[in-house]
């Protein structure tokens, strides 16, 4: 049965329980002996993260999960306990998926592997919040915990059919931007045939990588700042469209600049270097929309002393 006993950062800690800054030590111990349980599957999804796009931003998560939960301490921190039952279910599934992962490593895909890796680093470590700041903590944790999942490469079956859906989307967007321009293009499912250009829509320009960026970026905007659950969740399957759309006008922008300016603009540094641009029209995009619904919602203090739901 989980007790529970309010404890302040600046009350005097009870004799008989640990003290908030025991606890945050040794969950740091916690958390560090299990990175170097798994320190080669670290190591390996780290190394990974420097040279594949779809999951560079890997390492940047338990980061933000950390700081998701400094702002916000003074509400995550205030009933501390200890939740042994939370604790050992976690760690089963932590080791469970431990154990998948070396099956994966063994006899078939290495990227499957670190997802499993990944995933069992993530369960041990909400094992050892649960055990050293109990229930209540964990509850009010639910996002950065959550959050967390977002270090796991997508296994290479989902991320096929993520990309594939990708693909899609920004082919219709594409095919739309030539209608509307009333550029003469035939399509034949991924590829484009102009007078004097043809183009693929291949996995390399499904935008991956800046799809996830923009997705992890309306899954923070949406907790920080919204608090009605459904405006949440318009504001990310609408950063999920934006995904597409802007995906869909970069291929459309490239190609009608090839088209009739300079074929070179396929093979130029608009091409490989402009993902910026385009992520910054996304962002765009989803402003007023951003500013529709945080206005709608009431004025509230900083969310260092309230969770967003």
């Amino acid at each position: 049965m989980t007790s529970s006993a309010p404890i302040t950062p600046n009350s005097p800690a009870n004799t008989q329980q640990l003290s908030l800054r025991q606890r945050l030590v040794y969950f740091a111990i916690w958390a560090g002996v299990v990175l170097l349980i798994f320190f080669k599957p670290v190591l390996n999804l780290v190394g990974t993260s420097l040279h594949n796009d779809n999951v560079s931003h890997t390492p940047l998560i338990p980061f933000i999960s950390v700081y998701l939960i400094y702002i916000r301490r003074q509400f995550i921190f205030r009933r501390i306990s200890s939740a042994p039952p939370l604790c050992a279910a976690l760690t089963t599934a932590g080791l469970l998926f431990a154990a998948w992962a070396f099956f994966k490593l063994s006899f078939t895909s290495h990227a499957d592997a670190l997802s499993g890796y990944a995933l069992a680093i993530g369960f041990l470590w909400a094992a050892g919040f649960a055990l050293f700041f109990g229930l209540d903590s964990f509850r009010s944790a639910t996002f950065p915990m959550a959050f967390l999942l977002l270090m796991v490469p997508l296994p290479d079956f989902f991320l096929d059919r993520v990309i594939y859906y990708l693909q899609s989307g920004s082919a219709a967007v594409a095919e739309g931007v030539f209608d509307l321009f009333r550029v003469p293009a035939l399509r034949d499912g991924f590829v484009f045939h102009l007078a004097h250009v043809n183009i693929e829509v291949a996995k390399e320009c499904s935008g991956i990588r800046s799809s996830l960026a923009l997705l992890i970026l309306a899954l923070l905007v949406s907790n920080l700042f919204l608090r009605t659950f459904w405006k949440q969740g318009v504001f990310v399957v609408a950063g999920m469209v934006i995904m597409m759309i802007k995906n869909g006008v970069r291929i459309a922008t490239l190609t009608i600049l090839a088209q009739y300016v300079d074929p070179g603009f396929l093979y130029g540094r608009l091409h490989h270097e402009g993902g910026v641009v385009f992520f910054l029209f996304g962002l765009l995009l989803m402003l007023p929309l951003f500013m529709i619904l945080e206005r709608s919602e009431k004025s509230r203090p900083i969310t260092t002393s309230s969770p967003a739901t």
